[in-house]
């Protein structure tokens, strides 16, 4: 007997659906370590979620900012983690690679000074700062504190943390001879930590226990003076795709789960600044 041809197409659906609909969508995230800790988060509650689960699945790296801009223009992942916001000439690589950046802001943050608790000193100016930045000032006595020399701590060049501060506190100069540099924000924590002359800076949701946090032209950053912009150090943080995702697909589900009430539950709980308010 002959299968009428309609018959046929719902015989063949019915066989081969099972395996369109296990298909899994993978998405590739690299960047940022500051925005690291948000993202784990995020791919932890977004593969828990019913609608989700089995159907994508997630491959994270966290080395910079820098590094995910290069791997978005690269064509290595779907999305590139940056604190901070492509550079001009990333622009034009992406541009002359047939790439479209195109960025979801998912929250604020701040560039948060700190020492380590003996240190009496507690504020500094965004002079004293770039002083010591550069190696004009060595030694905590010049600041009002004691007589120990300022071992200054920095995020590596790869980094949007890094990029922003550079900026902004430094005025992009050259950095002293003597700044040491550390590949992500627990690294400059920990170094901070356990040793008494050090300076480092770190992002907000990364602020605990074991350092002092400083103020930054006499204020202090918090949620509140972020939010604000109060606070100078302030930068958002960012997800970047090639073009906008196709309407439909887990990738652009994923890039919009920071206004979900559960993404930004998570960004509240990391330490960081929502953009809404639920």
């Amino acid at each position: 007997m002959k299968f009428p041809h309609s018959a046929f197409l719902i015989f063949c659906y019915g066989a081969f659906c099972p395996f369109f609909l296990c298909a899994q969508e993978k998405i590739n995230i690299e960047g940022s370590t500051t925005v690291g800790p948000i993202i784990d988060a995020f791919v932890e509650a977004f593969s828990e979620a019913a609608d989700s689960s089995g159907n994508v699945k997630f491959s994270v790296k966290k080395t910079g900012s820098g590094d995910g801009a290069a791997a978005l223009i690269d064509g290595r992942c779907e999305i590139a983690t940056m604190s901070r916001s492509m550079k001009p000439d990333e622009v034009q690589k992406a541009v002359k690679a047939g790439k479209t950046p195109t960025t979801f802001t998912i929250c604020m943050d701040g560039v948060c000074l700190i020492v380590h608790p003996s240190n009496p000193v507690r504020q500094l100016t965004k002079e004293q700062v770039k002083k010591i930045y550069t190696g004009s000032v060595s030694n905590w006595q010049e600041l009002g504190g004691a007589d120990m020399p300022i071992v200054a701590i920095s995020r590596d060049t790869s980094s949007g943390t890094y990029e922003v501060f550079h900026q902004i506190a430094v005025d992009s100069e050259k950095l002293g001879n003597k700044v040491e540099y550390a590949n992500s924000n627990p690294q400059i924590f920990t170094r901070v930590s356990t040793t008494p002359g050090a300076i480092g800076y770190v992002g907000l949701g990364f602020l605990k226990t074991g350092v002092a946090t400083m103020q930054y032209e006499n204020v202090v950053p918090s949620r509140r003076t972020i939010a604000s912009g109060k606070y100078a150090l302030s930068r958002p943080l960012f997800l970047l795709t090639n073009g906008y995702p196709p309407l439909g697909t887990k990738l652009l589900e994923f890039c919009n789960f920071f206004l979900t009430e559960k993404g930004q539950d998570i960004i509240e709980t990391k330490g960081f600044v929502p953009l809404t308010n639920y």
